[in-house]
Order: C-alpha cells, then sequence, then structure tokens
C-alpha cells in the first residue's frame, strides 16, 4: 500500500471512536399485583425517585433484576406448570425458578407485601416478557408476572425505593406519563383480565416486546 494511503488509514482510525461493547440485559422480574372487580381494576405501582439510572421519575411494578442466591433459593410452592412452560421458552429450569423467586423477593423488598415465607409461586401467572433494546448502559430482560392482591400479605411499606406506593386505577395509569413498555403491559394486563380461567389456560404464547417496541409472540 502506499505511504500516503497508510498515513491516511492511520488517521481514520485515530478519528474514529471505538463502537461501544453491547451490554447484555441482565435477567430481571416484576410482579404485577392487581385488585379486580368487573371492570373496576387497580394495581400496585410507585414512582422510581430521580436518583435511578434506570427509568428515573417513572411510574412502575415493583421488581428489579435477578440475584444469584435466587436461583437455588427454597419455595412453599412450584410454579405452575403453566407459567413454567411459558417461562421454558427463554429460561432453563433454574433460571425459571429464580425469576420466580426474584419477583416474590422484590416485592417484599420494595412494598413490604409477601408471598410468603417461604413463597407460594403457583399464584404467579407470565404476562409478558420485555427486553431493553441497545444501546444502553444498563438492559433488562424482565418478565412480567400477574398475581391477585388476595394471595399477598403484609403491611404496604417497603425499603423507599418505590415513592408514592398505592394502587392506581386502570385508567388513571394509562392517563399518565407512563414508559412504552409499562403502558404495552398494562394493556395487555388488560386484555388478559377480559379472559375467563379456561382462556388463559390454553395461551401458550407470550408477548414480547423488543427493539420496535411492538410486539412478537414467544
Amino acid at each position: 500500500m502506499p505511504e500516503d494511503h497508510v498515513r491516511h488509514a492511520t488517521l481514520i482510525d485515530q478519528q474514529t471512536p471505538p463502537s461501544p461493547r453491547a451490554v447484555r440485559p441482565r435477567h430481571a422480574a416484576s410482579l404485577i399485583v392487581y385488585r379486580a372487580n368487573g371492570d373496576d381494576v387497580s394495581m400496585l405501582m410507585g414512582m422510581r425517585g430521580a436518583k435511578h439510572r434506570f427509568m428515573p421519575n417513572r411510574l412502575v411494578f415493583p421488581g428489579g433484576a435477578v440475584d444469584r442466591a435466587d436461583l437455588d433459593a427454597r419455595s412453599a410452592t412450584k410454579l405452575s406448570p403453566h407459567t413454567e412452560h411459558l417461562l421454558r421458552k427463554s429460561a432453563n429450569a433454574r433460571l425459571a425458578h429464580g425469576l420466580g423467586i426474584a419477583a416474590a423477593r422484590e416485592l417484599h423488598e420494595e412494598t413490604g407485601l409477601s408471598l410468603g415465607a417461604p413463597p407460594h409461586l403457583h399464584v404467579l401467572y407470565l404476562l409478558a416478557r420485555a427486553v431493553t433494546p441497545p444501546p444502553g448502559p444498563i438492559r433488562f430482560n424482565a418478565r412480567f408476572f400477574a398475581v391477585d392482591a388476595r394471595h399477598v400479605s403484609g403491611t404496604l411499606g417497603g425499603d423507599g425505593e418505590l415513592e408514592g406506593l398505592r394502587f392506581y386505577a386502570m385508567q388513571e395509569a394509562l392517563a399518565l406519563d407512563l414508559a412504552m413498555p409499562t403502558r404495552r403491559v398494562l394493556e395487555r394486563l388488560r386484555l388478559w383480565l377480559a379472559m375467563d380461567e379456561a382462556e388463559r389456560e390454553v395461551q401458550m404464547h407470550t408477548p414480547v416486546m423488543l427493539r420496535d417496541r411492538g410486539w412478537r409472540m414467544e
């Protein structure tokens, strides 16, 4: 290669910033505790503080990343066969269990409410999965579970990570400035609640939200 071409190529290399390394999404679980009485539906939600690196000042459901200890933690009951089947499409058996444990643990830490100690996992239903799109310094592969408030116990409080923690009516929540994944999951919850138990049990695919913020079925 001629010397001037070598100098030109070297100059370009020096001026071009290195491509950022892709961040691998962390497995995470969120839990939607809902109250439903006909069309009157409300969900337990709270506001993430302004100092949070991920989704600050956003209304969210209790949840967080799966810890290593979650993978082998004890539970009072196993995931239901239906929820286990749905989770196993994107997780092995150990991770599927860990996701259920993480949902129960985060609920207790952030809200003071409990699925039991050890937790009863059979009451969890997998509603949706969402993967934070690249690029971004913080990414999650989050599973959203739903549970009827009748299955939880305790006094609402938590560790203070979620502010304004309370049950929000569906229409009240949807009227707020929600992050798009949160809004889409709430819309999915509304459709799911309109089904009867038999219709829910024959749902063999889980909606997954990826880069385009639309759903695909898994």
